[in-house]
């Protein structure tokens, strides 16, 4: 089942159910918003279900044209993984970081009152504080109870999404020296314009992992191709680790962190961040330049069949007025 959020003027939008064919009927009737229907899961999801598979037999409404804002356009809570050791471990070597000796996944908390859409400009005040795309995967979960397994956290995988989680680079490391994690190199991550349940993906959904490459295009040329069935750690462990000591409420959103692989230099990446550490480690100075006002970055993830399950994000960075008055 695929589900959207379509732009009705209000901050939430309107639920509707998305065939393959990119058709669209309104699930409204059934749940108004996509955060009731996470709440209410267990009730909503049959009936939402045999509406998806109506309209996969013909009918709906064209979606071209239409807006749809961020499947979930704002959260309860954001948590960001860092599930791809490749990329964890380049960046302590780059910037001569002592590893943690951790058994536990790292997280951080990130801002979820609000969701970009995929096709919307990404407003930001300078250039010069580095901005820097991070192309990642992410879940959404019904209601987690504190303390269980991660066995147990792959049934409240309810929809899976794809994620562009932005980042202010220059403003990052004093935040991380503060030991209090993020709050302005952070800004609002946007989302690919459809939720999937897992079985959508078929065999490429494995492990509580979704085994598809994520391709990058910054200005039109590729960036990266990184596979994302690699991750060391999987969405139901995240959940876990989340929920170890409270309860996740529904319409949490989990995210893998940067999709990296180990043969980075030969597939590119899916942040240029990981870009620049490349070539520090390679050539002793970074050489790719950030994103400046005007780029556009491209995102998508692709089937075996050529089908696209979350749509794309495809977003240009420009640079917000600011009045004082």
């Amino acid at each position: 089942m695929k589900l959207a959020s379509i732009d009705d003027g209000s901050r939430d939008g309107s639920l509707v159910v998305v065939s393959q064919q990119g058709h669209y009927i309104s699930a409204s009737d059934i749940a108004p918003r996509m955060q009731a229907a996470l709440e209410n899961w267990s009730e909503f999801a049959p009936s939402m279900t045999r509406r998806s598979k109506q309209l996969e037999q013909g009918g709906g409404m064209n979606s071209e044209g239409v807006t749809f804002l961020a499947p979930l356009p704002r959260a309860w809570q954001w948590l960001d993984g860092s599930a791809f050791k490749s990329h964890g471990d380049l960046m302590e070597k780059v910037f001569g970081i002592d590893p943690v000796p951790m058994d536990k996944p790292l997280m951080y908390q990130g801002m979820s009152h609000r969701f970009l859409s995929a096709t919307e400009d990404v407003e930001f005040l300078r250039a010069e504080d580095d901005i820097d795309f991070e192309g990642e995967f992410g879940i959404i979960t019904d209601d987690v109870p504190m303390g269980l397994s991660a066995a147990a956290a792959m049934n409240h995988i309810k929809l899976i999404v794809q994620i562009n989680d932005w980042s202010l680079r220059r403003l990052a490391p004093a935040e991380m020296k503060t030991g209090f994690g993020w709050i302005q190199a952070k800004p609002a991550c946007s989302m690919a314009p459809f939720a999937i349940t897992p079985d959508e993906l078929g065999d490429a959904w494995q492990n509580g992992r979704v085994h598809l490459p994520l391709t990058v295009d910054w200005n039109g040329e590729r960036f990266g191709n990184a596979h994302a069935g690699v991750m060391d750690v999987g969405f139901h462990e995240l959940i876990a680790h989340a929920a170890a000591t409270r309860d996740l409420c529904a319409g949490t959103v989990i995210g893998s962190g940067t999709v990296s692989n180990d043969n980075f230099r030969e597939i590119g990446s899916s942040c240029i961040a990981e870009r620049r550490g490349i070539e520090i480690v390679d050539e002793g100075a970074p050489k790719t330049r950030f994103m400046q006002f005007g780029d556009r970055v491209r995102m998508e993830a692709l089937c075996e069949d050529g089908s696209s399950p979350f749509g794309a994000i495809d977003q240009r960075v420009t640079k917000r007025e600011t009045s004082h008055g």
